[in-house]
């Protein structure tokens, strides 16, 4: 479900009640772990967390680079995670760590996957958030392109 939101604040206005309030706890965690230098826009019609061109502007598409992203979908709601993903070991630890949580382990490519609030172990999930700043991250894009 692809948001035509022009504004954070657009895409949650358009979101029904319940899934407002469990998006905006989820969004509260991330602006609180989400490292220095990394913005929240809308982008790719979900609220997306990125290094700016700025910053980093040699991408493979000419787009900023998402870091994170918070969506709501048509049948869950959804973590993008990509920098856990990037890595085989950091991903498996990921998993393990999340497993350990007594959640069910719902995810994609590189999202976790969520109905309700109590469904997604946020304590872990900012850590994930938190776990990687803007340079690492970048040296990590480079290394895998490369």
């Amino acid at each position: 479900m692809r948001s035509e939101a022009a504004s954070v604040d657009d895409y949650l206005a358009d979101l029904p009640d319940g899934r407002r309030a469990a998006i905006e706890e989820v969004r509260d965690m991330i602006l609180g772990a989400l490292p220095e230098g990394y913005v929240e826009v809308m982008n790719w019609g979900m609220i997306t967390y990125e290094v700016p061109l700025a910053t980093y502007a040699e991408t493979y598409n000419g787009e900023p680079l998402m870091y994170a992203a918070l969506a709501s979908q048509k049948n869950h709601m959804a973590v993008y995670l990509t920098s856990i993903y990037m890595d085989e070991e950091d991903r498996a630890q990921f998993e393990a760590q999340y497993r350990e949580t007594g959640k069910r382990y719902d995810v994609g490519r590189s999202c976790v996957r969520f109905r309700k609030i109590e469904d997604l172990p946020l304590d872990l999930i900012g850590r994930a958030i938190g776990s990687m700043g803007v340079e690492e991250y970048v040296a990590r894009v480079k290394s895998v392109r490369d």
